[in-house]
């Protein structure tokens, strides 16, 4: 279980594997939202943590701010700033890039380690 909050910190809350697995046949996901910060010359463009998804979870909620932190903070670099923050913004109101499978996987090996 220790694993388990390494890979994802957000949203497992003690989950067991079985438990997890039970909640992604439902309809949960793991996702990871982007921010763009520029600074003129150069923009940065990040991923979050891990966040687990349940079924009931929206993810455009839990991107809202990364999408608030992109829009204030985003345009101000030339050129990226201007290409990256459009795409963030779309990647969060999208719900979050999903990266249920590796992070199934990956899980599913730390459980067979111990």
């Amino acid at each position: 279980m220790r694993e388990t909050s390494k890979i994802c910190r957000y949203g497992v809350d003690n989950l067991t594997l079985e438990e997890i697995e039970q909640e992604l046949i439902a309809g949960g996901c793991f996702v990871f939202y982007e921010y763009c910060i520029s600074f003129v010359f150069f923009t940065l463009r990040r991923p979050t943590e891990i966040f687990f998804l349940r079924a009931s979870d929206t993810g455009l909620l839990r991107g809202l701010p990364y999408c608030l932190i992109s829009f204030f903070l985003g345009w101000w670099g030339v050129p990226w700033g201007v290409i990256y923050t459009p795409l963030t913004i779309f990647t969060n109101l999208s719900g979050g890039q999903d990266v249920t499978p590796e992070v199934w996987t990956l899980l599913q090996s730390s459980e067979n380690d111990t």
